[in-house]
């Protein structure tokens, strides 16, 4: 099934959540992040942060703390099944610490396809902002599988 170029524009509700210390330090850690300023508050005050920073990647682990992250695919008709993670970009604007109540939003910013319509891509930006301030923009592209279609 063609997604509907006419989503391009869409935003979802917007939903916010808290950077935990554990789940920061966890995280730092799965991820071999040997800085101490990562996964300990004296080393994270000492190198001049107010709290334990949040590592590069973790804002998007926090966007899949939205409640309803599922809804935008199933209001399209799209089986759960049948998408790939395509990419990923992050372009950051200030800092996030342990602590912060982040809120995030998502806009659809492309859709298009390729191999004659058996690969369908929707390209989303995710806004991320601490009482107003941008955070971070997290782009991802979603591919979804038309195992009907022509390859």
């Amino acid at each position: 099934m063609p997604i509907d170029p006419t989503i391009v524009g869409t935003r979802t509700p917007e939903f916010q959540t808290a950077a935990e210390r554990g789940r920061l330090r966890s995280f730092a850690q799965a991820t071999g992040q040997r800085d101490p300023a990562y996964t300990d508050l004296d080393a994270a005050r000492l190198a001049g942060y107010r709290d334990l920073p949040i590592p590069a990647t973790f804002l998007f682990c926090l966007e899949m703390d939205n409640p309803d992250r599922h809804r935008f695919l199933a209001d399209l008709g799209v089986d759960m099944r049948a998408i790939l993670h395509g990419g990923q970009r992050f372009h950051y604007h200030a800092q996030a610490y342990a602590g912060d109540t982040l809120t995030f939003w998502t806009e659809v910013t492309d859709v298009y396809d390729k191999k004659g319509g058996a690969l369908d891509f929707i390209v989303r930006d995710t806004h991320v902002s601490r009482d107003g301030t941008p955070i971070a923009t997290l782009t991802s592209t979603i591919v979804v599988r038309d195992p009907k279609a022509a390859a």
